[in-house]
């Protein structure tokens, strides 16, 4: 069943129906447009909530961060803020898939319908103007032949009459026969008309009407087919991230789960623990001896040195009721014992850090200024001696600190020697003996001559899975890759990034061969992924 068949008279209906349908496409974009809003509102609420509950805060502002009911609130927090990203992007969905799609389906559908209706009205008109044009024949039709009724009237009457001369009755009956001629002309042409209009009329009613009512027929399905697939669209957009909400909430029970009141209970202790012994018994003072008390040792009174012992306790006291904040020192004096020694141990850790990175830094300044006195080409050797400078004064000063706070542990109750072992062990790769106060600098970070330069990229080029590439760079001039670890590039060759420079003025690369090393990182245009 079809609209040209079923409703061929029905051309009001059908405007006013599919005119409805587009209306309902606008109604519902609008909806989701709405929904969209609530979304992006309730993430925005969700994001500010969390941001507002999590402070940035490093574990020495913060010590309850070590706690694993604050870590695991953290850790809801996080999930909140993912969840939130979720919300958002079923609101971005929506908007991309239901509303801009539809918006411009519904375009497309407006024009299309414009179309339809203009091809029915176009014809509607012609056939308007054919059927203006029949009735004014069938008028004049109409009216002739009642001229020439009344003009053969007059003829006969003119023949029957005896005083009528005989051009009269001829003038009379030319006049009738004129007017019969005109009549059948219009009979002729009324009849024209007719046929033509008739035909026009079929065909408008039987075929130009069908055709477009059916395309509207058409387009109104096609309409209803797309706002189906919105409604199912509105429901499959958030069903897409249900997975990842609900890993969110599987996150915040895992988060439940990973507390321990009883690991909590130990972080407390160990941090807060004073290592100070309890105080001792206060000493009876027996003020009723007089003048008996400092020569009587049997008394009921104090025994000598009794003032040393109370005020020893009365300190001890002091770390367990003092409210005052007290004057940091750089020896963290003002610290218990047992904090005392967790806080030097940590700023040992960091000095150690920081030495490391020195010295490796120092390490990279030998070997560019050993590249460059075998290739002038690429530097100036003599440019690097402020950074070469700096960098000794730097490790000079960060070994005297690491002196200073070993001495102060010692001092504290841990061993200076097991200390250092433990400072220095951070390197993996014997920066233990560049950080010891009796070796030489200048030995350990100056390579040798002798040695190939970076001749230990080899080692890691085997050794390590390859990297994949971070990025590319273009060479602006030609490099001859003759030292050993170097890879040789010409001018406009591109190259992957597989590790960035590291401050010592080389970068490693990868040719699509496969064949990986180091260039100077001046000589190319680097471009880092995003």
């Amino acid at each position: 069943m079809d609209w040209g068949t079923e409703l061929w008279d029905q051309y009001d209906i059908i405007e006013k129906h599919t005119q409805s349908g587009l209306e309902l496409v606008e109604k519902y974009v609008k909806f989701v447009k709405e929904r969209t809003e609530i979304e992006q509102s309730y993430a925005k609420q969700l994001r500010n909530l969390s941001k507002k509950y999590n402070q940035k805060r490093s574990s020495k502002d913060e010590p309850d961060c070590r706690l694993s009911s604050y870590q695991s609130f953290l850790d809801i927090l996080n999930e909140m803020n993912d969840y939130a990203g979720q919300r958002e992007l079923i609101a971005e969905n929506m908007i991309m898939n239901i509303c801009i799609d539809l918006t411009k389906y519904l375009q497309e559908l407006k024009q299309e319908r414009k179309t339809y209706l203009l091809e029915a009205k176009k014809a509607q008109q012609c056939l308007e103007s054919t059927y203006k044009q029949l009735d004014s024949s069938k008028k004049r039709f109409e009216r002739e032949w009642r001229e020439a009724e009344r003009a053969a009237q007059y003829a006969e009457k003119t023949d029957q009459d005896i005083n009528a001369t005989k051009a009269d009755v001829e003038k009379a009956k030319q006049q009738a026969h004129m007017r019969a001629r005109v009549a059948e002309e219009c009979k002729n042409d009324y009849a024209s008309h007719l046929q033509k209009y008739n035909k026009e009329q079929s065909q408008f009613y039987f075929n130009d009407m069908p055709v477009i009512f059916n395309k509207l027929q058409n387009l109104d399905e096609r309409r209803i087919q797309k706002l189906a697939q919105g409604y199912i669209l509105f429901s499959d957009t958030e069903k897409h991230v249900m997975p990842i909400i609900s890993k969110c909430l599987e996150g915040i029970t895992k988060a439940g789960t990973n507390v321990n009141e009883k690991n909590d209970t130990m972080v407390v202790i160990e941090q807060n623990k004073s290592g100070f012994e309890r105080p001792g018994d206060v000493e009876f003072e027996d003020y009723s001896q007089g003048i008996n008390r400092a020569s009587s040792d049997s008394s009921l009174g104090t025994p000598k040195g009794h003032m040393d012992i109370l005020g020893k306790n009365k300190s001890k006291n002091l770390w367990l009721f003092k409210r005052s904040k007290p004057t940091v020192m750089e020896d963290f004096g003002h610290l218990p014992p047992e904090q005392r020694r967790k806080r030097l141990q940590q700023k040992l850790e960091e000095i150690s850090k920081e030495l490391q990175k020195e010295a490796d830094q120092s390490e990279a300044l030998g070997k560019m200024k050993d590249v460059y006195e075998k290739n002038p080409q690429m530097g100036d050797p003599a440019s690097l001696a402020t950074q070469i400078s700096q960098t000794s004064q730097n490790i000079e000063r960060l070994r005297g600190e690491l002196n200073k706070y070993e001495t102060w542990l010692s001092e504290a109750g841990v061993r200076g020697d097991a200390l250092r072992y433990r400072a220095h062990s951070f390197n993996n790769n014997g920066a233990h003996e560049v950080l010891s106060p009796d070796a030489a600098h200048s030995d350990e970070s100056t390579p040798d001559p002798s040695q190939a330069i970076y001749a230990e990229f080899d080692d890691d080029f085997e050794d390590e899975e390859r990297a994949a590439p971070i990025g590319k760079c273009t060479a602006m001039y030609n490099f001859p890759g003759a030292s050993e670890g170097t890879i040789s590039m010409e001018e406009g060759e591109v190259l992957a990034v597989v590790e960035e420079d590291k401050g010592d003025g080389w970068t490693r690369v990868r040719r699509h061969n496969g064949d990986e090393g180091y260039i100077p990182t001046s000589y190319v245009t680097i471009t880092l992924n995003k």
